[in-house]
């Protein structure tokens, strides 16, 4: 008779504890990855050669960072930024995988000029978004800042680290 009320014990201490996984439901948390101030970028406009804004920027310039840019993210200041610097020139194209908050993308040859945009890059759409120009720069701000700061092909950057 023990050993039926222990063999019943035993199965009711197993099927409580595969109840009880099935309810723990796990939550992962992303971290929140921060804005790191790693220079200062000047847009200015070519018809006047005036500055027209200034922008803190994070500088993506390694391949890990140039990969990531501004996934993950939850949100960005609008004088904030996101500076790809590549090794060459070469048509660029980039897509919103894991990135969150809309974008457009400013296509910067290697003379600083500003040479194609992308504007209002939907988050997480993964078509592809060309420059349709060689580019050594691409430049990545809050959608609608193009049209706000009233950019232009040919104006032109200078940044600093």
């Amino acid at each position: 008779m023990l050993f039926k009320y222990s063999k019943l014990l035993l199965i009711l201490l197993i099927s409580a504890s595969i109840l009880s996984c099935k309810e723990d439901k796990k939550v992962i948390k992303q971290t929140e990855v921060p804005f790191t101030k790693e220079g200062e970028l000047t847009l200015y406009k070519t018809t006047t050669d005036s500055t027209k804004v200034v922008i803190d920027i994070e500088i993506a310039d390694t391949e890990y960072e140039t990969q990531t840019g501004l996934m993950y993210r939850n949100s960005m200041k609008n004088n904030q930024g996101m500076l790809f610097v590549f090794d060459d020139v070469s048509e660029r194209s980039f897509y919103m995988k894991n990135t969150k908050i809309p974008l457009d993308l400013i296509f910067i040859n290697d003379s600083k000029t500003i040479v194609s945009f992308q504007k209002n890059a939907k988050p997480f759409d993964e078509n592809s978004l060309p420059s349709n120009s060689p580019a050594k720069y691409v430049l990545e701000v809050n959608a609608g800042l193009v049209d706000t700061w009233k950019l232009s092909v040919g104006d032109s950057i200078g940044y600093t680290k």
